[in-house]
């Protein structure tokens, strides 16, 4: 099996088509203008065009159509993917409600799953698996006969919508997203062969998963310090739904993809239960994630972005020989030691406005 070729195919792709991205988005006014639109989360200067999605999606959806047998989940997964980065759009240029696009995601994770992409058990750490499609329900539409898995399909929606918005919140900082998707891709790929399910084949899923990594890796050089366009949220978005679909797709992955993306999902929990103590909505941009932490004790953008490529590269890594339990203990160290982290950058902070 070559996943060198069509990693390459989407990379060169992505890598092109953002040319005429970043002209299409200063046309249509899709950027983003401290002075004229403020975002609290945002730590650029100047004039930026968004509408990173645009050119990664078609790189995904050209290399997979030339490289991927298309089947109903495949194709779920096409036309799921347009639909985000289509909202993806209407936000970059109109920044529309948080509660909307929450609500969005919930339907397109639905849209996804009723192609037949869904959870019927996960690996459990202490060994085995868990069942989760015990509970079905059983009716018939459009003169064809459906299965909902009620545990399975439930938990395949909160995962996906989970990851969407968890990984999009970690993109603040130029070229710090598309490089840890794609290293965390390409490892999900590589581990594909262990565990699979669906109609979708491990060669289909390892395949899918170079794609993806290539179309991200091939979007960085343009989003790399000083960034000519953002991914925005059609960008940002796509990636963690992506991440979480291939997750799905090979049961044994789930773990393997909290580990991996463990840095963007501690910080996404600090930050709603922050949000929470702060009687603010959980929903709601801030200035307060990890990547705004280490700029204020005076990181620069490339390094934490170089940062966040080599804790998923070393996860990654780990990820080829750890098992079940093991996994669970690498998260719980990683989560105590970024809070640590974060602590005491904080009391650095303090110090030094006092």
């Amino acid at each position: 099996m070559n996943l060198f070729i069509p990693f390459v195919v989407a990379f060169v792709l992505s890598y092109l088509l953002t040319f005429p991205a970043i002209k299409l988005a200063r046309y249509l006014s899709l950027v983003t203008d401290k002075r004229k639109r403020h975002h609290p989360a945002h730590t650029h200067t100047g004039i930026v065009p968004r509408g990173g999605g645009i050119p990664i999606y078609f790189a995904l959806f050209f290399t997979t159509l030339f490289f991927l047998n298309i089947n109903h989940v495949i194709t779920g997964i096409l036309v799921a993917s347009g639909l985000l980065v289509v909202i993806g759009v209407i936000d970059d240029y109109s920044d529309t409600s948080p509660y909307v696009r929450f609500g969005l995601n919930i339907l397109i994770s639905l849209l996804v799953i009723s192609y037949g992409l869904g959870i019927p058990y996960i690996s459990n750490p202490f060994g085995g698996v868990i069942r989760l499609d015990s509970v079905k329900w059983t009716f018939d539409l459009l003169g064809q006969h459906h299965t909902f898995l009620i545990v399975g399909n439930v938990l395949a929606i909160l995962w996906l919508t989970w990851t969407t918005n968890m990984v999009n919140w970690s993109k603040g900082v130029d070229g710090q997203l598309p490089g840890f998707v794609g290293i965390t891709a390409i490892f999900l790929g590589l581990l594909a062969t262990r565990f699979t399910a669906h109609d979708v084949s491990a060669q289909t899923v390892s395949l899918l998963s170079f794609i993806i990594a290539g179309a991200y890796l091939g979007f960085l050089p343009h989003n790399f310090y000083p960034q000519k366009i953002m991914p925005g949220y059609g960008g940002g978005g796509l990636a963690g739904f992506l991440l979480g679909i291939l997750a799905i797709l090979s049961f044994g992955k789930i773990g393997t993809a909290i580990l991996i993306l463990s840095i963007p999902m501690i910080d996404a929990i600090y930050s709603i239960l922050r949000r929470i103590k702060n009687k603010q909505s959980p929903f709601k941009a801030d200035w307060g994630h990890f990547h705004h932490r280490l700029l204020e004790v005076g990181w620069g953008r490339r390094r934490i972005a170089v940062f966040y490529w080599i804790i998923s590269l070393v996860l990654g890594i780990a990820s080829l020989f750890l098992e079940g339990i093991e996994k669970l203990i690498a998260f719980v160290m990683i989560a105590l030691l970024l809070v640590v982290f974060i602590y005491l950058m904080n009391q650095l902070k303090d110090k030094r406005f006092n």
